[in-house]
């Protein structure tokens, strides 16, 4: 288990389906992993936008190496990838570490 923690919850291949394809509210999973350095630059990031959005979208983090199925399904290829689903459907998709400002409007639009 990874000593890295979030503010938001974690999803795994098993809870994957109802806790984002069958979420209500649009879900922005970050797709990282503990060696990755830009994941770390990028949890601050994505903490306060969990909290700015609060209401409006809901914030997971799934760890690649542990949860390897579904980073697949998804073609995950570098971490970390953000995906935007919204009625169980990815509707964006951001790759790599980006400054909040940047981050926000790639992803605002698709809430």
């Amino acid at each position: 288990m990874s000593a890295v923690t979030h503010s938001f919850d974690a999803v795994t291949d098993a809870t994957w389906t109802d806790e984002v394809l069958k979420s209500e509210v649009p879900v922005l999973v970050d797709f990282w992993a503990d060696w990755c350095g830009p994941c770390h630059r990028l949890r601050p990031t994505l903490e306060a936008l969990a909290e700015e959005w609060t209401g409006r979208v809901r914030v997971v983090a799934l760890d690649i190496d542990a949860n390897p199925n579904t980073a697949r399904d998804y073609g995950i290829l570098s971490a970390p990838t953000l995906i935007l689903f919204r009625g169980g459907e990815p509707v964006r998709t951001v790759v790599g570490a980006q400054p909040k400002a940047r981050l926000a409007a790639q992803l605002e639009p698709a809430l």
